[in-house]
């Protein structure tokens, strides 16, 4: 009889069995459908902010800031410099001439979140005459846009749904008053979460004399590098620049990259715990079937067939635990918007995270059926059968 053959009917007596094994089968569906479940909804969160900061913008933007920077508001450009950016060659010109960039400022307000009254943060980004040249994917669901030089703002559908006091009509405090929201906008990045405003309003009202940052399209995507050397060696200017993805990129880069080095250090810590229980089950399941085991043996089935059939029960019954705790995570999780500091994003269970859930459920059950199975084909013929 062929190996594979051997195999198949092997493990096909093994999978027949587990009714009789239920609860002690369970320990190893149960445990691993707490390690995948948890494992990826810490990941979904994490996922979902890189994902949102990578998508955000439009991929044909270049960013410039101050040298050293290392997050948005820590810009610092003064007009003139602005102007100096702006007038440089390789930059897309509107309709009317004029360079299509927009000179921004950044800054925080406090809020309270709606669902439990926390207090956070929410970001307010300034918005020039070229701000929405810059951001086609930029459209309002409700109310109208503000007025240039007035104390007016907009808001994402995000902030609006996550912030008290962040819906239409309602009134923002700044440092020199109440601002309305009178617009609701979206643009299906991570600015859904903040709210727009006219730039230089904004300056005056939160005494910034200069901007942090200009934002900005090339005429053509091959023009950057000749761009980037024009900024960079004029001495009367101290800048980085970029393109706009790649500034969200290592915007988040570190942080997530921590978060991910948690997510799966809690995970092998549950991931342990799982191994030790489907050790013991494999263990008892091969002790409760050496009667079984021992027959086999004796009518000719190798012990490589035995402990194969070992291996592929703890497998099936961590996969199915796996898939247990991915649906969980899916259903709970998946594209949900929530928030971490003043970013509101929409969380991400994604096919390819679930692919890494299935394989840490292989590894564990490789990892832990692989003594009982050693056990279950080493086990004497002659021993087994007195055993009984």
């Amino acid at each position: 009889m062929s190996m594979l053959r051997q195999i198949v009917i092997v493990s096909a007596l093994n999978f027949r069995s587990l009714r009789a094994r239920l609860w002690q089968s369970l320990v190893i569906v149960v445990g691993m459908a707490c390690v995948i479940g948890v494992l990826l909804s810490m990941l979904s969160m994490t996922e979902g902010l890189h994902s949102a900061y990578r998508n955000t913008g439009d991929p044909r933007d270049v960013f410039v800031i101050s040298a050293g920077a290392l997050w948005d508001g820590a810009g610092s450009i003064p007009r003139d410099q602005a102007r100096i950016i702006m007038d440089t060659p390789g930059i897309a010109r509107a309709p009317d001439g004029s360079a299509i960039a927009d000179p921004g400022l950044y800054v925080n307000v406090p809020v309270r979140l709606r669902k439990n009254g926390a207090r956070s943060w929410i970001n307010i980004r300034g918005m020039g005459p070229k701000g929405e040249l810059l951001r086609p994917e930029f459209h309002l669901v409700a109310g109208r846009m503000f007025h240039p030089g007035s104390h007016e703002l907009i808001v994402g559908i995000h902030a609006r749904d996550q912030f008290q006091g962040a819906s239409l009509g309602d009134k923002m405090i700044l440092p020199d008053g109440a601002w309305p929201i009178v617009g609701v906008y979206a643009t299906g990045d991570l600015r859904d979460g903040e709210l727009f405003g006219d730039t230089a309003t904004l300056m005056l009202s939160v005494r910034h004399k200069v901007y942090n940052s200009v934002l900005l399209r090339l005429a053509s995507p091959d023009g950057l590098s000749a761009f980037r050397k024009a900024l960079k060696t004029n001495p009367a200017l101290n800048v980085d620049v970029m393109p706009l993805h790649e500034w969200n990129e290592k915007l988040i880069a570190d942080f997530a990259q921590f978060m991910r080095i948690i997510v799966y250090g809690v995970g092998i810590l549950l991931a342990i715990g799982a191994l030790f229980g489907c050790f013991n089950t494999m263990y008892s399941a091969v002790s409760a079937r050496k009667s079984e085991i021992a027959t086999l043996r004796a009518l000719g089935y190798g012990g490589f067939a035995v402990a194969v059939s070992v291996m592929l029960e703890a497998a099936m019954l961590s996969v199915a635990g796996a898939m247990i705790g991915a649906a969980f995570a899916w259903s709970r999780y998946d594209g949900v918007i929530d928030g971490f500091g003043s970013d509101i994003f929409r969380m991400i269970v994604s096919p390819a995270m679930i692919g890494i859930g299935l394989l840490w459920a292989v590894a564990v059950a490789l990892l832990g059926g692989i003594l009982p199975s050693v056990q279950a084909a080493r086990r004497p013929v002659s021993d087994a059968l007195r055993a009984t």
